[in-house]
Protein backbone atom coordinates (compact mmCIF):
# COMPACT_ATOMS: atom_id res chain seq x y z
CA UNK A 1 0.00 0.00 0.00
CA UNK A 2 2.34 2.53 1.04
CA UNK A 3 4.44 1.58 -2.87
CA UNK A 4 0.91 2.51 -4.20
CA UNK A 5 0.99 5.91 -2.49
CA UNK A 6 4.27 6.45 -3.20
CA UNK A 7 3.78 5.70 -6.86
CA UNK A 8 0.68 7.66 -6.54
CA UNK A 9 2.31 11.35 -4.96
CA UNK A 10 4.89 10.69 -7.81
CA UNK A 11 2.49 10.68 -10.59
CA UNK A 12 0.64 13.84 -8.88
CA UNK A 13 3.76 15.95 -8.95
CA UNK A 14 4.26 15.36 -12.66
CA UNK A 15 1.40 16.11 -13.28
CA UNK A 16 1.51 19.38 -11.28
CA UNK A 17 5.29 19.90 -13.01
CA UNK A 18 3.16 19.45 -16.52
CA UNK A 19 0.08 21.63 -15.76
CA UNK A 20 2.99 24.15 -14.48
CA UNK A 21 4.39 24.37 -18.41
CA UNK A 22 1.57 24.22 -20.34
CA UNK A 23 0.66 27.61 -18.56
CA UNK A 24 3.86 29.42 -18.46
CA UNK A 25 4.08 27.92 -22.25
CA UNK A 26 0.07 29.55 -22.90
CA UNK A 27 1.39 32.95 -21.15
CA UNK A 28 4.53 33.10 -22.97
CA UNK A 29 2.53 32.29 -25.95
CA UNK A 30 0.49 35.06 -25.57
CA UNK A 31 3.28 37.34 -24.79
CA UNK A 32 4.54 36.61 -28.30
CA UNK A 33 1.60 37.06 -29.86
CA UNK A 34 -0.01 40.20 -28.51
CA UNK A 35 -2.24 41.92 -31.33
CA UNK A 36 -3.22 45.18 -29.99
CA UNK A 37 -1.63 47.55 -27.70
CA UNK A 38 -2.98 51.12 -25.99
CA UNK A 39 -1.07 54.31 -27.67
CA UNK A 40 -1.14 57.81 -25.92
CA UNK A 41 -0.30 60.91 -28.54
CA UNK A 42 0.11 63.84 -28.22
CA UNK A 43 -3.31 65.90 -29.12
CA UNK A 44 -1.69 67.09 -32.43
CA UNK A 45 -0.31 64.63 -33.50
CA UNK A 46 -4.37 63.39 -33.47
CA UNK A 47 -5.44 66.69 -34.93
CA UNK A 48 -3.61 66.79 -37.80
CA UNK A 49 -5.00 63.36 -39.20
CA UNK A 50 -0.99 61.39 -38.72
CA UNK A 51 -2.51 58.87 -36.49
CA UNK A 52 -5.74 57.93 -38.52
CA UNK A 53 -2.89 57.44 -41.48
CA UNK A 54 -0.45 55.53 -40.27
CA UNK A 55 -2.73 53.16 -38.04
CA UNK A 56 -4.42 51.41 -40.69
CA UNK A 57 -1.02 51.00 -42.71
CA UNK A 58 0.69 49.52 -39.59
CA UNK A 59 -2.23 47.04 -39.14
CA UNK A 60 -2.43 45.87 -42.68
CA UNK A 61 1.12 45.51 -42.68
CA UNK A 62 1.27 43.28 -39.39
CA UNK A 63 -2.28 42.45 -37.92
CA UNK A 64 -2.13 44.71 -34.80
CA UNK A 65 -3.94 47.29 -34.06
CA UNK A 66 -3.22 50.21 -31.63
CA UNK A 67 -6.34 51.50 -29.51
CA UNK A 68 -5.82 55.33 -29.02
CA UNK A 69 -6.37 55.84 -24.85
CA UNK A 70 -6.10 59.00 -23.15
CA UNK A 71 -3.68 57.30 -20.18
CA UNK A 72 -2.52 54.03 -18.94
CA UNK A 73 -0.79 53.21 -22.68
CA UNK A 74 1.45 50.36 -23.35
CA UNK A 75 3.27 53.37 -26.34
CA UNK A 76 3.04 57.39 -25.91
CA UNK A 77 4.08 60.08 -28.82
CA UNK A 78 4.38 63.04 -27.37
CA UNK A 79 6.88 66.12 -27.28
CA UNK A 80 10.24 65.20 -26.83
CA UNK A 81 11.61 65.81 -23.10
CA UNK A 82 13.85 63.99 -21.37
CA UNK A 83 12.60 60.59 -21.66
CA UNK A 84 11.82 58.38 -25.20
CA UNK A 85 13.67 58.20 -28.80
CA UNK A 86 13.19 60.89 -30.92
CA UNK A 87 10.95 59.54 -33.90
CA UNK A 88 9.53 62.56 -35.76
CA UNK A 89 9.42 66.41 -36.13
CA UNK A 90 7.10 69.04 -37.32
CA UNK A 91 8.14 72.17 -37.39
CA UNK A 92 10.27 73.14 -34.37
CA UNK A 93 8.74 70.55 -32.73
CA UNK A 94 9.74 67.34 -31.96
CA UNK A 95 8.53 63.91 -31.12
CA UNK A 96 9.44 61.13 -29.44
CA UNK A 97 8.44 57.77 -28.45
CA UNK A 98 8.21 56.28 -24.37
CA UNK A 99 7.69 52.61 -24.19
CA UNK A 100 5.84 52.21 -21.32
CA UNK A 101 5.22 48.60 -20.66
CA UNK A 102 6.69 45.53 -22.89
CA UNK A 103 3.55 44.48 -24.91
CA UNK A 104 4.97 42.97 -28.10
CA UNK A 105 2.21 44.83 -30.49
CA UNK A 106 3.80 48.37 -29.12
CA UNK A 107 6.89 47.23 -29.74
CA UNK A 108 6.27 45.92 -32.70
CA UNK A 109 4.68 49.30 -34.16
CA UNK A 110 7.86 51.59 -32.39
CA UNK A 111 10.26 49.66 -34.28
CA UNK A 112 7.98 50.08 -37.46
CA UNK A 113 7.93 53.58 -36.81
CA UNK A 114 11.64 54.08 -36.34
CA UNK A 115 12.28 51.59 -39.47
CA UNK A 116 12.68 53.50 -43.37
CA UNK A 117 9.34 52.13 -44.16
CA UNK A 118 7.75 53.69 -41.27
CA UNK A 119 9.63 57.39 -41.59
CA UNK A 120 8.63 57.54 -45.14
CA UNK A 121 5.21 56.94 -44.11
CA UNK A 122 5.21 59.60 -41.93
CA UNK A 123 7.38 62.31 -44.58
CA UNK A 124 4.73 61.23 -47.06
CA UNK A 125 1.47 62.15 -44.64
CA UNK A 126 0.01 65.56 -45.83
CA UNK A 127 -1.94 67.32 -43.36
CA UNK A 128 -5.19 69.22 -44.14
CA UNK A 129 -3.91 72.04 -42.58
CA UNK A 130 -0.30 72.90 -41.07
CA UNK A 131 2.93 71.53 -41.57
CA UNK A 132 3.50 68.35 -42.42
CA UNK A 133 5.83 65.80 -40.83
CA UNK A 134 9.72 64.56 -41.22
CA UNK A 135 11.76 62.62 -39.75
CA UNK A 136 13.44 63.84 -36.18
CA UNK A 137 16.53 65.83 -36.40
CA UNK A 138 19.10 63.51 -35.20
CA UNK A 139 22.01 64.88 -32.17
CA UNK A 140 25.68 64.46 -33.74
CA UNK A 141 28.17 64.08 -31.09
CA UNK A 142 31.41 66.66 -32.17
CA UNK A 143 34.51 64.74 -31.31
CA UNK A 144 38.00 66.69 -31.19
CA UNK A 145 40.73 64.60 -31.78
CA UNK A 146 43.81 65.66 -30.10
CA UNK A 147 47.61 64.23 -29.74
CA UNK A 148 49.57 64.23 -26.80
CA UNK A 149 52.77 66.27 -27.39
CA UNK A 150 54.55 69.52 -27.27
CA UNK A 151 53.02 71.50 -30.73
CA UNK A 152 55.46 74.39 -30.28
CA UNK A 153 58.52 71.60 -30.66
CA UNK A 154 56.49 69.96 -33.65
CA UNK A 155 55.96 72.71 -35.18
CA UNK A 156 60.09 73.76 -35.17
CA UNK A 157 60.30 70.03 -36.17
CA UNK A 158 57.64 70.19 -39.11
CA UNK A 159 59.64 73.52 -40.51
CA UNK A 160 62.73 71.41 -40.51
CA UNK A 161 62.02 67.79 -41.40
CA UNK A 162 58.49 67.59 -43.03
CA UNK A 163 58.90 71.30 -45.04
CA UNK A 164 61.51 69.49 -47.33
CA UNK A 165 57.88 68.27 -49.04
CA UNK A 166 55.51 69.61 -47.51
CA UNK A 167 54.04 73.06 -46.57
CA UNK A 168 53.44 72.81 -42.94
CA UNK A 169 53.43 76.39 -41.86
CA UNK A 170 49.63 77.90 -40.88
CA UNK A 171 50.16 80.85 -42.51
CA UNK A 172 50.70 79.08 -45.48
CA UNK A 173 53.91 80.09 -46.39
CA UNK A 174 57.02 77.86 -47.46
CA UNK A 175 58.07 76.27 -50.20
CA UNK A 176 57.04 72.36 -50.20
CA UNK A 177 56.56 70.74 -53.22
CA UNK A 178 53.24 71.76 -55.42
CA UNK A 179 52.59 67.87 -55.76
CA UNK A 180 52.97 66.73 -51.88
CA UNK A 181 49.58 68.33 -49.92
CA UNK A 182 49.87 70.91 -46.99
CA UNK A 183 49.75 70.08 -43.62
CA UNK A 184 46.59 72.25 -43.63
CA UNK A 185 45.23 70.54 -46.78
CA UNK A 186 45.83 66.83 -45.18
CA UNK A 187 44.01 68.07 -42.10
CA UNK A 188 41.09 68.61 -44.14
CA UNK A 189 40.86 64.58 -45.12
CA UNK A 190 38.12 63.02 -42.85
CA UNK A 191 41.00 60.07 -42.40
CA UNK A 192 43.68 63.00 -41.02
CA UNK A 193 44.05 61.74 -37.45
CA UNK A 194 45.06 58.06 -39.14
CA UNK A 195 47.45 59.76 -41.64
CA UNK A 196 49.70 61.50 -38.67
CA UNK A 197 49.44 58.66 -36.31
CA UNK A 198 51.19 56.91 -39.04
CA UNK A 199 53.08 59.05 -41.28
CA UNK A 200 56.34 57.33 -40.46
CA UNK A 201 55.02 54.42 -41.73
CA UNK A 202 53.53 55.83 -44.68
CA UNK A 203 55.36 55.56 -48.41
CA UNK A 204 57.27 56.99 -49.12
CA UNK A 205 58.46 58.02 -45.32
CA UNK A 206 60.28 55.03 -44.53
CA UNK A 207 62.71 55.26 -47.48
CA UNK A 208 64.04 57.48 -45.46
CA UNK A 209 62.66 58.42 -42.00
CA UNK A 210 63.37 56.24 -38.95
CA UNK A 211 61.80 56.43 -35.54
CA UNK A 212 63.69 55.52 -32.27
CA UNK A 213 62.74 51.90 -30.84
CA UNK A 214 59.94 51.70 -33.87
CA UNK A 215 61.10 51.81 -37.28
CA UNK A 216 63.59 48.95 -38.38
CA UNK A 217 66.58 49.84 -40.17
CA UNK A 218 67.37 51.37 -43.33
CA UNK A 219 68.17 48.22 -45.72
CA UNK A 220 71.97 48.60 -46.61
CA UNK A 221 71.11 47.76 -50.05
CA UNK A 222 68.66 50.74 -50.59
CA UNK A 223 70.22 53.47 -48.69
CA UNK A 224 67.97 56.64 -48.56
CA UNK A 225 68.08 58.61 -51.39
CA UNK A 226 68.14 61.99 -49.10
CA UNK A 227 69.37 62.99 -45.90
CA UNK A 228 67.89 60.22 -43.25
CA UNK A 229 65.57 62.10 -40.79
CA UNK A 230 65.70 60.12 -37.35
CA UNK A 231 63.08 60.83 -34.69
CA UNK A 232 62.50 60.03 -31.46
CA UNK A 233 58.85 58.89 -30.41
CA UNK A 234 58.35 62.11 -28.32
CA UNK A 235 59.49 64.18 -31.64
CA UNK A 236 56.78 62.12 -33.41
CA UNK A 237 54.44 62.86 -31.25
CA UNK A 238 55.05 66.74 -31.15
CA UNK A 239 54.43 66.73 -34.71
CA UNK A 240 51.38 65.13 -34.24
CA UNK A 241 50.27 67.75 -31.83
CA UNK A 242 51.53 70.44 -33.85
CA UNK A 243 49.65 68.92 -36.67
CA UNK A 244 46.36 68.53 -34.51
CA UNK A 245 45.87 72.18 -33.96
CA UNK A 246 46.17 73.63 -37.62
CA UNK A 247 43.09 74.86 -39.00
CA UNK A 248 41.98 72.45 -41.55
CA UNK A 249 41.73 74.10 -45.22
CA UNK A 250 38.67 74.63 -47.47
CA UNK A 251 39.19 72.38 -50.43
CA UNK A 252 36.28 73.40 -51.75
CA UNK A 253 33.27 71.14 -53.05
CA UNK A 254 33.65 67.64 -53.89
CA UNK A 255 33.60 67.62 -58.18
CA UNK A 256 30.64 65.94 -59.19
CA UNK A 257 29.39 64.53 -62.56
CA UNK A 258 26.05 65.78 -63.96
Amino acid sequence: MASLAGEGAATLRKIFVLVLILVNLAQTGRAQDEREFRLQVDAELEASGLMAYLLPRFALKTGRRAELVPSEADLMINPAGNEGHAIMARGDRTFALVMVTTNSAAVKFADWLASDIGQTAIAAFTPAEGLSFSRAPQETAVVTITFEGDARLGEALAENHCGRCHRVRADRSGMGIGSTPSFRALRALADWDERFLAFYALNPHPAFLRVEDISPPFDPAFPPAIHPVELSQTEVEAIQAYAAGLEPADLGAPVSNN
